[in-house]
């Protein structure tokens, strides 16, 4: 039996899962014990404005199967503007930790698809550390650039060919969920876009404090980390967010988030 995602709200024109770490588990434990694709990736704010600027990426975002709030703001504007209720919300990392949890209780073997064969090896040790019984069926690095439509189509049966039921890709946003969305059609199983999990769970960056994710100060921690690359994203992108999502609230009618279809981008 296929399962069913959560409701998707209206979030700037991105359909937004009004879901939690437990729902969304079970929806994609669900897709792989029947073994049907399904799209999911974890969305914070970074996400939400490509989507402004880039109507095709907010195509694609508005095709998965489950769009987790993944940052703070995301969850607040989910509870500001709809009255979603959300408690937490749906970090990537964590939950990729649930969903390898689940696997190897239910011996249900992943794929580890993204970043450097030295990320791939401090990850896999890692995960099998943290849960015993977890099959990696294999894992592949990423090319760093886009790939060819043969070059994906290769992917795709190294994957189906390692009888993995579960496709963890960490290619970070945007590419993830343009590669979720092309090869979605091209497997039977659900893909999860996970954005900095492969690093953090290979111990190759630290994590912000508990309580800096819990009053939305991630960003902060991670400016701290890596200014040169991440001030444009935070310190535009972020003021950019609130503001949108004040006028949304104030009446402004968002861009449609009925999918669309949209070409293929693939990456790799």
């Amino acid at each position: 039996m296929s399962p069913t995602p959560a409701t998707r709200l209206n979030v700037l024109g991105v359909g937004i899962s009004a879901t939690d770490y437990a729902s969304a588990t079970t929806a994609i434990m669900g897709a792989a014990r029947a073994g049907v694709p399904l799209g999911v990736s974890a969305l914070a704010v970074h996400a939400v404005m490509e989507a402004q600027r880039d109507p095709q990426y907010r195509a694609r975002l508005n095709s998965l199967d489950i769009a987790a709030p993944d940052g703070q703001p995301v969850r607040w504007a989910l509870n500001m503007l709809h009255g979603a209720g959300l408690r937490e919300r749906v970090y990537g990392p964590f939950l990729m930790r649930s969903v390898c949890a689940a696997a190897a209780l239910e011996d249900v073997p992943v794929f580890l698809f993204g970043s450097t064969p030295s990320t791939l090896e401090g990850l896999s040790g890692n995960l099998r550390a943290a849960h015993p019984g977890l099959r990696i069926a294999g894992a592949k690095a990423s090319r760093f650039r886009r790939a060819t439509q043969a070059e994906a189509a290769e992917d795709a049966r190294e994957i189906s060919r390692s009888g993995a039921r579960i496709v963890f890709c960490g290619l970070g946003c945007p590419r993830q969920e343009a590669w979720v969305h092309a090869m979605c059609p091209l497997l039977g199983a659900p893909l999860v876009g996970v954005g900095a999990a492969f690093a953090l769970w290979a111990k190759e960056r630290g994590m912000a404090p508990a309580w800096m994710q819990a009053q939305g100060l991630e960003w902060l921690y991670r400016l701290g980390q890596e200014p040169g690359r991440l001030a444009g994203r935070y310190l535009v992108q972020g003021p950019g967010y609130f503001a949108r999502v004040a006028l949304q609230k104030l009446g402004r009618s968002p861009p449609d988030m009925a999918p669309r279809d949209v070409p293929p981008e693939f990456w790799g």
